[in-house]
């Protein structure tokens, strides 16, 4: 199999103009900025220290961009990942996260190598939305402690620990840092119609300004809220230090399981916001390329110190908007990221906990798609038990095994309504009644014909027992018209192979006629052409019924009268 690895920047590299470089700085430069409050949100409400999701935004962004499928694609910390990362902090420590992803990032290099890429796209959007929604709920639920000022240490990854302890500290409520949380929440709800009235709020985005506006008035006022400096002791103003995880072989086995998942999550995401952007620059990216710089990016940005990273939509919608059109822009992002922790990383230490958590809590309103739970009533009830039991599990249980239950009650589903689609009906052979030689004396039928629909698998090869009813009579030759089979699976074949060998002992025989291309391909490398013999496939069904004629004499008694 040949490898190609080829990045989108070479494809846009060729007749790149002036005019083009100074519209994807310009946009480089604008969803750097946005980049910051973000990375530095999602990186807290992950467990993780806010460094941690800069560099990540820097590393995997820079790398994303640079080696990435799409022209216009943003990575970096996601939404997405926090319930996910958060646990794996919790439970098993960040060394053991960066393990975790740089496992995923090797599976996700695996899928781009193998051309896994077309896959993903063969998960359900029932799942999908599922564990969107999900996710979304979780998110906003864990920014609850920092929202609220609420006095807890640390707040429990699982659903119902949580709730109660949060339920168990809510009278510890701060409400300083409730009214700057509230102050910066509603004010980002409502930036976007601010900006249609203030010019000037255009030029920045909404994440920024309130990351500023809120620093500002907690600095001004003194508000006695928690900061980035007072929890973290601020950014360093210095490149990370390079090296593996610490991590021992041991440690491996138990983060393949949240290494698949954030490998699975990742893929999803990214291969989605690179489908969004083709829709917005008529363009279509290498899936297969992508994926491939997600792994590398994931291995890569746990050396200086980042975590789990993929494509952001938001962040890529904002790049096209903006003007980007190469991955030029993306690397600029990152570039000005880097400029930022530079030069002005002791400016963070003032970002209060509460601005960020209100943004965490506007991200996840925006990334959920509330409106179909109320599209619900108008599909089917398999849509809805997927949709619903995916969504429950995610926000109650584990994002794993969510994922693992929507596919296995999509695929079940599926099953049921194939097999349905498959038929065995009998054909009437009225005319061919009229001749004595195909007629026992009390007149029930010699010959019996079925024709099968759709497509025999091991979810409908029990139809197949039909043909074997007694109710049926018993006739000495049994046609099977697969004229209309479109799919034949080894099931299957074993399922005709069973009727064939019950058919001879009760002195039968069997006729295929109609073979299409699949089925044949399927019958005749499996022998079981040669085992009805090559006589007894026909490729229409009035040849079926010659050769019907035909065996018939050679089955009756020598002077046996009709």
């Amino acid at each position: 199999m040949r490898i190609a690895f080829r990045p989108k920047l070479l494809d846009c590299l060729p007749g790149y103009s002036r005019e083009q470089l100074g519209k994807d700085v310009a946009s480089g430069i604008t969803v750097g900025v946005l980049a910051l409050p973000l990375a530095m949100a999602f990186a807290i409400a992950s467990g993780c220290s806010p460094t941690a999701g800069i560099w990540t935004a820097i590393v995997a962004g820079f790398i994303i961009s640079a080696l990435g499928g799409s022209r216009v694609q943003i990575g970096g910390p996601t939404g997405a990942f926090i319930p996910i990362i958060y646990g794996i902090v919790a439970i098993n420590g960040f060394g053991n996260l960066l393990g975790a992803t740089m496992l995923a990032g090797v599976f996700l290099l695996g899928m781009g190598l193998s051309r896994m890429g077309q896959l993903i796209r063969f998960i359900p959007v029932t799942v999908v939305i599922g564990f969107t929604n999900g996710i979304a709920v979780v998110i906003f639920l864990a920014q609850i402690k920092d929202f609220f000022g609420l006095k807890i240490d640390n707040l429990p990854a699982e659903f119902f620990a949580r709730i109660e302890v949060l339920v168990a500290h809510a009278h510890t409520v701060h409400l300083p840092t409730l009214l700057l949380a509230l102050a910066c929440f509603v004010f980002l709800l409502g930036y976007n119609r601010l900006a249609q009235r203030f010019t000037l709020l255009r030029k920045a985005p909404g994440p920024l300004a309130v990351l500023f506006v809120g620093t500002l008035v907690s600095a001004l006022f003194g508000l006695p809220v928690e900061t980035i400096g007072s929890r973290f002791n601020g950014i360093p103003q210095e490149l990370p230090g390079f090296g593996l995880p610490d991590i021992g072989i041991g440690d491996i086995g138990r983060l393949i399981s949240p290494a698949i998942t954030i490998a699975l999550l990742g893929a999803i995401e990214s291969l989605l916001s690179a489908r969004v952007a083709d829709s917005q620059i008529d363009d279509r990216h290498d899936p297969n390329q992508e994926l491939m710089a997600q792994g590398l990016a994931n291995i890569v940005a746990p050396l200086f110190g980042g975590f789990a990273a993929t494509g952001a939509i938001a962040r890529t919608t904002t790049n096209v908007k903006t003007g980007g059109r190469t991955p030029v822009a993306g690397i600029v992002h990152a570039l000005v990221l880097l400029g930022i922790v530079l030069l002005a990383a002791p400016l963070a230490a003032y970002v209060p906990l509460a601005t960020l958590s209100a943004i965490v809590m506007v991200v996840a309103i925006n990334m959920g798609e509330w409106h179909e739970f109320l599209e619900l009533r108008r599909y089917s009830n398999n849509y809805r038990i997927i949709l619903l039991s995916t969504f429950l599990v995610t926000v109650l249980f584990d994002l794993t095994i969510a994922v693992e239950l929507g596919m296995v009650l999509a695929s079940l589903f599926f099953i049921y309504r194939m097999s349905e689609l498959t038929r065995i009906a009998r054909l009437p052979l009225d005319e061919e009644a009229e001749e004595p030689r195909f007629l026992y004396p009390d007149g029930s039928m010699r010959v019996a014909a079925w024709q099968l629909y759709g497509s025999l698998f091991f979810g409908a090869v029990n139809k197949l027992e039909e043909l074997l009813d007694p109710c049926t009579g018993h006739p000495e030759v049994v046609i099977l018209d697969m004229t209309r089979l479109v799919q034949l699976d080894t099931t299957g074949l074993e399922g005709l192979e069973n009727l064939r060998e019950k058919l001879a002992k009760r002195g039968c025989t069997l006729v295929i006629c109609g073979v299409n291309d699949q089925p044949r391909s399927l019958l005749q490398r499996s022998g079981f052409i040669a085992s009805v013999g090559q006589d007894n496939v026909a490729d229409t069904l009035a040849r079926a019924l010659e050769r019907s004629a035909s065996l018939l004499p050679s089955l009756i008694g020598e002077g046996e009268e009709f």
